[in-house]
């Protein structure tokens, strides 16, 4: 370790997507005299799961009463909406339909409605004349409509994040790769690799009082270079979309989603106004062979071995195999996709579907198969790890950045209270 010398930070945080940019703008907003740098791999920000998203910004529909998905999504599109509002960024609030065509649909969607209830989001229930008026080109049994719902360029609050977090004095290193960390009794030491930057490409350590890891597909990797003991592993899922053909830009006035299964943590492929005013049709989601493949033949020795070894991928194909079958067939022959948007909005053909950049989800699953539906933290004595932030991240990524400030304020007090 003597190649350990300065930069020495107060707090390092590793991640440039929109969880950890508000993390970082509001810790040096909360401790302005403390030495704070932000380390990105990639040579810009919110390029990965922020970046690869529908952009939508979540009311909260769907997620377990009590749950953090469900306070934090809330509270989330609230500053999400507030924070656009303040730094001139456009954002629509366009409202959503979740929309049901079949009578098992119709049954899940009066379920929602009651979650609705409970989550405190106001929603609209429409029958199917009234489900007709308000989209004429949409059918169904019935919908709710959720007008608080809206959307956003995410890379847009990215950058605007970033701008705000060094002009209250804080540090960026992009193009800057944590490649390995080393916990003592007084600091994390971290050893990152810049050999994609431009300038002088070298390996070289710094060290930080405290450690926040907003990883995203990586988190399970970050994790295990501390030796923190977790019971999951991040598995990617494609996420591939299609821009509808530009003649259809005016053909829906809300976003249009189908019924979800409530047992998987995905929407399904749902109809979504983009702020640039295009609409796109996804996504599905596909077992992924690479944890950055955006590209249509993606495949990643590392990612599959690992992925192989873990006993909960096993145990979550036996479970969902029939449900990754369809996905997969779907992603290959563009008929099924199409057939999956037919269900709702019949006036969509095959060559509608233009081609459109795909989306990775890191999906964490845990030993025995189970899929994890709210977000998931771990620690170490000087290290907060955000291990499951999935969608809403994006719309949650203001609340959860609070929370993480106050985790880590315990961290900061537990160790003083140990010396």
């Amino acid at each position: 370790m003597s190649q350990i010398e300065t930069p020495i930070y107060d707090i390092s945080i590793f991640g440039g997507g929109i969880v950890g940019l508000s993390t970082a703008w509001q810790l040096q907003q909360a401790y302005p005299d403390k030495k704070i740098v932000l380390i990105e791999k990639e040579a810009e920000f919110g390029l990965h799961q922020t970046g690869h998203n529908s952009g939508v910004i979540h009311a909260g529909v769907y997620y377990q009463p009590g749950s953090l998905k469900a306070q934090f999504c809330k509270q989330g599109a609230a500053a999400t909406k507030t924070f656009c509002a303040e730094h001139k960024i456009d954002f629509d609030v366009c409202g959503k339909l979740l929309v049901a065509t079949n009578a098992l649909e119709l049954s899940r969607l009066e379920a929602l409605k009651l979650r609705c209830d409970e989550n405190e989001i106001p929603i609209q229930w429409l029958d199917q004349p009234a489900l007709r008026a308000e989209e004429p080109n949409i059918k169904g049994l019935a919908a709710i409509l959720v007008k608080d719902t809206g959307i956003v360029n995410y890379q847009k609050i990215c950058e605007k994040l970033a701008q705000l977090f060094t002009e209250l004095g804080g540090i960026l290193m992009t193009s800057s790769e944590v490649i390995g960390l080393k916990e003592t009794n007084d600091a994390v030491h971290i050893e990152i690799d810049q050999s994609g930057a431009k300038q002088a490409p070298t390996k070289s350590w710094i060290t930080s009082q405290f450690v926040v890891a907003c990883t995203g597909l990586m988190a399970d990797r970050t994790t295990k270079m501390l030796g923190i003991k977790t019971d999951f592993q991040i598995i990617p899922f494609r996420g591939e979309y299609y821009r509808l053909n530009a003649k259809h830009d005016q053909i829906v006035k809300h976003l249009i989603y189908p019924v979800p299964d409530p047992e998987l943590p995905f929407l399904g492929v749902h109809l979504t106004r983009m702020i640039d005013g295009s609409v796109t049709v996804g996504p599905n989601a596909v077992q992924g062979w690479k944890r950055e493949g955006y590209g249509k033949l993606n495949f990643s020795l590392k990612d599959v071995w690992q992925m192989v070894l873990f006993k909960g991928f096993w145990r979550l194909l036996a479970q969902h195999w029939k449900t990754g079958l369809k996905e997969t067939r779907n992603s290959w022959f563009k008929q099924g996709y199409l057939k999956e948007v037919q269900k709702y909005c019949d006036q969509i053909n095959l060559d509608d579907l233009e081609s459109y950049p795909a989306g990775i989800r890191a999906q964490a699953v845990m030993q025995d198969g189970s899929l994890v539906h709210d977000f998931l933290f771990a620690q170490s004595k000087r290290s907060l790890h955000v291990c499951n932030a999935p969608s809403p991240a994006a719309t949650s990524a203001f609340p959860i950045g609070k929370y993480i400030i106050e985790k880590l304020e315990g961290l900061v007090e537990a160790n003083q209270t140990k010396k």
